[in-house]
C-alpha cells in the first residue's frame, strides 16, 4: 500500500491550533492516519467539489486528494455546525 504524503494548509493548522487540547490530540491523530489510507470508514466525498471528509466527534477535518501523486491536502477542520459554510 502505498503512502501518502499530508499538507495541512496554514488555515487549517490555525483552525486546528484553535481546538480545544483533546480535540486537537484527536484531530491529529486522524490525519496522521491518513498517510497509510487515504479514504478510511466513514468517510465521505462531498458533493459538488473533489472533497472528502472524515468525523473525529464533535469535529470536521475536509482534505482533498491527489492519488497520482499520492498528496493529502487538510482545507478546513471545524466544528460540525461550521464546517460546510
Amino acid at each position: 500500500m502505498a503512502k501518502y504524503s499530508v499538507f495541512i494548509l496554514p488555515s487549517a493548522q490555525k483552525e486546528i491550533l484553535a481546538l480545544p487540547k483533546p480535540s486537537r490530540e484527536r484531530v491529529m491523530r486522524a490525519i496522521s492516519s491518513l498517510v497509510l489510507n487515504a479514504r478510511p470508514n466513514g468517510c465521505k466525498k462531498l458533493i459538488g467539489t473533489d472533497a472528502w471528509r472524515i468525523r473525529v466527534g464533535e469535529y470536521r477535518i475536509v482534505y482533498s486528494i491527489e492519488d497520482a501523486v499520492l498528496r493529502i491536502e487538510v482545507v478546513r477542520v471545524a466544528h460540525r455546525k461550521e464546517v460546510y459554510r
